[in-house]
């Protein structure tokens, strides 16, 4: 584990060194603060009206945890970083949520994508939904593929204590996503995929997201 911890750390080095040019554009406001107005969303099996499952309250997106679902952006996006804050306000029991990144297909109730895993104790790892691929997956000989392949996050969990808010930075580059939560590198996934709409989950647990922004990159 610490081995690929240090690999991780010399990829993400050689990866800000790639980009030492590119020049950052003016920051955009994913979540304005006030409303939703500018997202999309999915509710498993059209079970209940959206506004039961995500709403703002206090500058703060509340999501309910079930029923199961997303939220995610009107636009797609490529080659930026991602920032936002999440915590668990009634503890951390069955605490799970994700952060969806380069959706092509948000599809009810999993889109075709790749999950930043906020689950307790995974908070890092990648999920490929809904038949998405990471070059990182690595399957055991002679087993089918999962239906959710997961490539670990590396190093202990460094999610703060329920009620506490947590930071989330993830860049995006050419199909490379390098996530780090709370300023500790956890993961490097790459994606066919260069762009696509950004969510958020609802699963299971109630989570709330804030200051949600995105840079772009030229």
């Amino acid at each position: 584990m610490k081995k690929r911890l240090i690999s991780l750390a010399a990829i993400a080095v050689a990866l800000l060194c790639s980009g030492s040019e590119v020049v950052a554009q003016k920051t955009i406001k994913l979540f304005n603060g006030k409303d939703l107005s500018n997202w999309n969303f999915v509710v498993d099996k059209n079970s209940v009206p959206a506004d039961q499952v995500y709403s703002v309250k206090d500058g703060i997106i509340n999501i309910t945890g079930q029923p199961f679902g997303y939220m995610y952006t009107k636009e797609k996006y490529g080659d930026y970083k991602l920032h936002l804050e999440y915590r668990w306000p009634n503890g951390k029991e069955k605490a799970n949520s994700g952060i969806f990144l380069l959706i092509t297909d948000p599809t009810n109730p999993f889109p075709n994508g790749i999950e930043c895993n906020l689950m307790l104790d995974n908070a890092g790892d990648f999920v490929a939904l809904n038949g998405a691929d990471l070059a990182e997956y690595q399957g055991k000989p002679g087993e089918p593929r999962p239906m959710f392949p997961v490539v670990k996050k590396s190093g202990e969990d460094t999610e703060k204590p329920a009620g506490e808010w947590n930071e989330v930075n993830i860049f995006v580059k050419n199909g490379v996503i390098t996530v780090y939560v709370n300023g500790a590198l956890k993961n490097i996934g790459t994606s066919n995929q260069k762009s696509g709409y950004i969510g958020l989950q609802s699963e299971g647990k109630e989570v709330q997201f804030r200051n949600v922004t995105l840079t772009p990159w030229e």
